[in-house]
């Protein structure tokens, strides 16, 4: 049986993999789910700038309300609005139309609970359970069919919230904003101007297609130019859905999630907000992020890849920070999910009252050298038990002798097998790194087929 989620909800090429029939089939499902007491219960809806958000929104939509839901579609607007929305005003349940980071033709389906949380496994699996057997799902009739509203006033208050996380303005701060032509474009630069910077937008005039297509966190070349040229302090990338967010320092240098995560930590550190001085980071977080949060004091615990699973740690323990090196950084303190707005003007407000400069910020960490290369394979089913595959990792493992790691997984929301190494020497990581991708292309790459 084909599992409809992955690990950051149901996400596939729209109108092939991810049809309409099937936004509204999940749709009745999650209404029957959140909805299971008596009495009227209401979703919102957001989305990001892709053109088919409003045709998954209304196929939705149509769903909840044929299962006595009611609707209320806030538009575009990042996911962590989503979330924060939510919780505060009273919502069953929230969802996302965004594919994040992927490219415009995919687009996914995300839900919240009512308290701001992405859904567990379990959770999931109900739902889809609940779709499998839709014959199963009440059908009201008359006036228990559920509405559909317009509340882009929602929107406001997400840029209230986030602008009230500040202490002080940010005058003097020249900053370049990359919105990747996502949902952070009518929102980001917005924040960041009223808060007294000197903002330069680019990639901000989204048109349904131009989505993440050469800019934001994946591809970020343009911003470090940008950066230089236009001698700003920094520069600020986020994703599609704006729920990751990476730096640019004035010299055009990348700061990722690890080293947001240490500049932010430190200052939590330093203020007495670092619950056991512990950052939760995952298994992809560099070699430098532990020594450099032990070198200062603190700790790191890992998690499998996934906001989600980075925060189910936080909150078993009560932990302050954590995130993962692509740039969803979560601050409970104040959201619960990755939110590259908040993670922003946190990171600024360090920035500002350091005195120094963003690179200087950037040298707390010491990035050993990290590979990946992605295959894109026709099944990432049973890569594990590839007797070529599990040899060839364990040859690059003997030949790092301790002095580095491997780490091979399979993409959680693309048909890909990711290949991994980290170690001291550049040169040696390209070999075992291109040595190992060649056996899974070999062994399972679209091609072989």
């Amino acid at each position: 049986m084909v599992t409809l989620f992955g690990t950051d909800g149901v996400r596939g090429l729209v109108n092939s993999t991810l049809m309409p029939e099937l936004a509204y089939q999940l749709g009745r499902a999650a209404g029957a789910y959140f909805c299971k007491a008596r009495g009227n219960h209401r979703f919102l809806i957001g989305m990001d700038t892709r053109i088919s958000g409003s045709m998954l929104t209304a196929a939705l939509s149509a769903g909840l309300c044929a299962s006595g839901v009611n609707v209320d579609v806030v538009g575009v607007i990042p996911t962590p609005g989503v979330a924060y929305l939510t919780r505060v005003e009273g919502y069953d349940a929230g969802v996302v139309i965004s594919a994040s980071h992927n490219p415009f033709p995919d687009n996914g389906i995300k839900f919240f609970d009512r308290n701001g949380y992405k859904l567990p496994d379990a959770t999931e699996e109900e739902i889809e359970n609940i779709l499998r057997h839709d014959e199963t799902i009440a059908r009201p009739t008359g006036d228990g069919i559920g509405i559909i509203r317009d509340v882009p006033e929602l929107s406001d208050k997400y840029r209230k919230f986030v602008k009230s996380t500040v202490k002080g303005s940010f005058k003097g701060l020249k900053i370049v904003t990359d919105s990747a032509n996502g949902a952070a474009s009518n929102f980001l630069p917005e924040i960041l101007s009223d808060l007294g910077a000197e903002v330069i937008p680019i990639f901000h005039e989204p048109n349904g297609v131009n989505i993440n297509n050469g800019c934001g966190s994946t591809h970020i070349e343009t911003l470090q130019r940008k950066v230089v040229e236009m001698g700003a302090d920094c520069g600020i990338a986020n994703d599609g859905d704006a729920d990751r967010c990476l730096f640019v320092d004035e010299k055009g240098q990348v700061l990722d999630g690890d080293h947001l995560m240490i500049i932010n930590a430190l200052k939590m550190k330093e203020e007495g907000r670092l619950h056991e001085n512990m950052v939760v980071g995952t298994v992809m977080s560099n070699l430098g992020f532990g020594k450099a949060l032990r070198k200062h004091g603190c700790q790191t615990v890992s998690t499998q890849v996934g906001d989600r699973y980075v925060l189910e740690e936080m909150l078993k323990h009560d932990y302050s920070i954590g995130g993962e090196q692509s740039g969803h950084i979560i601050f409970p303190e104040f959201n619960t999910t990755g939110d590259g707005l908040i993670t922003a003007v946190q990171t600024l407000m360090v920035l500002r009252d350091s005195g120094k400069k963003m690179s200087d910020l950037n040298k707390l960490m010491v990035t050993y050298p990290q590979i990946l290369k992605n295959v894109e394979v026709y099944s990432k089913n049973g890569w594990e038990e590839n007797d070529l595959i599990m040899d060839a990792i364990r040859a690059g493992e003997d030949e790092l002798a301790g002095e580095g790691r491997i780490l091979v997984r399979a993409s959680g929301t693309e048909p890909l097998i990711r290949v991994m190494g980290e170690g001291r020497e550049l040169d040696q990581l390209e070999r075992i790194v291109n040595d190992i991708a060649s056996v899974v292309e070999s062994e399972l790459g679209v091609g072989n087929n």
